[in-house]
């Protein structure tokens, strides 16, 4: 049996044009154009769709999860572009994380593991 590689996420969104410019302004200042934005390996789609909430209402199902090998340039790149911090920075038996939403209410987070 094969082992499947993810490509993309889809995140759907009543207000894409808001969401997408807040993740490349955020994650990605140096994508352009149109389309997906590509995140390391991974490409975020962002799409209208009419059968989701303004806000997400169970955000802690799925967090979409940044493995940063300088936790503290990842930080600070955040901090700079205004995230709200769900989470603050705290360090674990694990590693670092820190946890952020995006306007939808979608949780985020940067991991720095040890």
């Amino acid at each position: 049996m094969t082992t499947l590689t993810p490509g993309s996420i889809l995140l759907g969104t009543t207000r894409p044009a808001e969401l997408r410019d807040w993740y490349r302004r955020v994650l990605a200042p140096e994508h352009e154009g149109e389309g997906p934005i590509q995140l390391g390996g991974l490409m975020l789609v962002i799409d209208r769709r009419d059968d989701v909430d303004v806000k997400n209402n169970e955000p802690g199902r799925m967090i979409l999860n940044f493995h940063v090998d300088d936790f503290d340039a990842a930080e600070a790149q955040l901090r700079a572009a205004g995230v709200e911090w769900l989470v603050p920075v705290a360090d674990r038996p694990s590693g670092r994380f820190g946890t952020f939403t995006d306007p939808d209410g979608n949780y985020l987070q940067i991991i720095q593991f040890t």
